[in-house]
Formats: C-alpha cells, sequence, structure tokens
C-alpha cells in the first residue's frame, strides 16, 4: 500500500463544498480536494426515501493524516450522519504520492 487515501464527502450546497475543501487544504489535512456536483442523491432517511442534490468533495491525504482530517470533516459538515468515505489507494504516480505526502506532513510553526 502507499499510505494514502482518498476521502469523500457529500454537502448539500456548492458553498458549504468548497468552504471544507478550502479549510482541509489550508490545514495541510489534504493535499488536494476537488468539488464536484451537483451530484443526485437517492437514499434512505428517518425511515423514507429521499431525493437531494448534492457537492461532492474528494480529498486525497495519508493514512497518518485521516482520524484528523476525519474529525475535521465532522466538525465542518451540517449534516447529523455525515457520509465521510476512504478508499486506501492501492497504486498511483509515485511522484503524486509523494506529493500527497509531502503537503500533508505539518508545517513547524516557525515556517509558517
Amino acid at each position: 500500500m502507499t499510505g494514502c487515501c482518498q476521502v469523500t464527502t457529500a454537502v448539500a450546497e456548492e458553498a458549504a463544498a468548497a468552504e471544507i475543501a478550502d479549510r482541509i487544504v489550508a490545514e495541510r489535512l489534504a493535499a488536494c480536494a476537488q468539488v464536484v456536483g451537483p451530484v443526485r442523491s437517492s437514499y434512505h432517511w428517518e425511515g423514507e426515501v429521499r431525493v437531494a442534490l448534492e457537492w461532492l468533495v474528494v480529498a486525497k491525504t495519508t493514512d497518518a493524516r485521516l482520524a484528523q482530517l476525519t474529525s475535521r470533516i465532522q466538525a465542518l459538515h451540517s449534516y447529523d450522519v455525515p457520509e465521510i468515505v476512504t478508499l486506501a489507494i492501492a497504486a498511483g504516480n509515485p511522484e503524486y504520492l509523494r506529493w500527497i505526502r509531502d503537503e500533508t506532513t505539518p508545517m513547524p510553526p516557525e515556517t509558517r
């Protein structure tokens, strides 16, 4: 395995997706985050099938930063039970994977 993963979440509004994406990248919890949408979601909630337009945030991070990223998404998210799904990156461009690791390494305070 590469030590890297992709995390997705879905939100109700494009502005909320953009805020989550921008914050997690600025905080170096993700090397990049893409906003995709709208997408049509069908799901069960509170005993009924619902349909909604949502926006996806697709973030790339490391296994080492995953717990912090998950916690941060939960804090920024408006849903009671937010989708936060993680997929391991089994393989990829070695230079891109190195970039993910470099960009998610916390910076020492003296270099900020």
